[in-house]
């Protein structure tokens, strides 16, 4: 319970959401009032924490159920989400180093997998989802930051462990296929293509998307603008990433 309200802190998070975390689809017929209890329970703990602050306006009560007053430089997911929009912002006005600094530091945060100790019911499992997309993202631009930057060389090791962890990722491929390129590695970067040419074919019955056939394409033929950091598109890079977005609701399926 505790997870959910500071996963949504300064936010409200419905009784009903509450009670559906805690019990599922079969709360008993007492969970308002045990739900309640909890409440109770937790503003006692708080108490014995907080020096200059009341629990009750900490863990406030609303008509439709309860919000954790906090700062959010004292949560992790806000800051988390500080320093990837930091990211985002700067990798879009072409700042390659101030993006990988700040994606970086978005990434130290959740270094570990989330909330992997506490019990998690259908909401807390829907943000673990919600996060390990986000990280996955921001994690493919930093390191396109980093090829920008002629970091190839640094970056092959971590991308090697990214395709292989993420078999069907046309992403990480495509940066792992350009990097071992500029490393002078061609036949094993065409190696990779069809490695997952044929992981896609296999279990999902399709072909590479038309920007993963323009690579390897391009390798085959030793395309010279493949040969550096982009100042003009590369073949099989005619876009740059997605915006990356940890979008929260304008309306909160979680609210009453």
């Amino acid at each position: 319970m505790l997870a959910l309200l500071l996963v949504n802190a300064n936010r409200l998070v419905s009784t009903d959401a509450l009670i559906e975390e805690l019990w599922a689809e079969r709360p008993p017929r007492s969970a308002l009032s045990a739900l309640q209890t909890y409440i109770f329970q937790l503003r006692q703990m708080l108490g014995g924490l907080l020096r200059n602050a009341s629990p009750k306006d900490v863990l406030v009560t609303t008509p439709n159920g309860y919000e954790f007053r906090i700062a959010p430089e004292r949560v992790d997911l806000q800051r988390y989400e500080k320093h990837r929009l930091a990211g985002q912002h700067a990798f879009q006005s072409g700042d390659h180093p101030a993006a990988v600094e700040q994606f970086r530091a978005a990434l130290n945060i959740f270094a570990a997998p989330p909330l992997a100790n506490v019990r998690r019911g259908l909401h807390l499992e829907a943000e673990i989802v919600r996060l390990e997309e986000s990280r996955s993202g921001v994690q493919q631009t930093r390191i396109e930051a980093e090829l920008e930057l002629g970091r190839h060389h640094e970056v092959l090791s971590e991308l090697s462990g990214l395709a292989s962890q993420y078999p069907q990722h046309e992403g990480f491929h495509r940066q792992l296929m350009l990097a071992l390129y500029r490393c002078g590695r061609r036949p094993q970067a065409l190696k990779i293509f069809n490695q997952l040419r044929q992981s896609l074919v296999t279990e999902l019955g399709l072909e590479p998307s038309r920007e993963l056939q323009m690579l390897q394409q391009a390798i085959l033929s030793a395309d010279p603008r493949l040969d550096s950091a982009r100042s003009t598109p590369f073949p099989g890079r005619t876009t740059d990433p997605p915006p990356l977005r940890l979008k929260w609701p304008a309306a909160s399926p979680w609210k009453a």
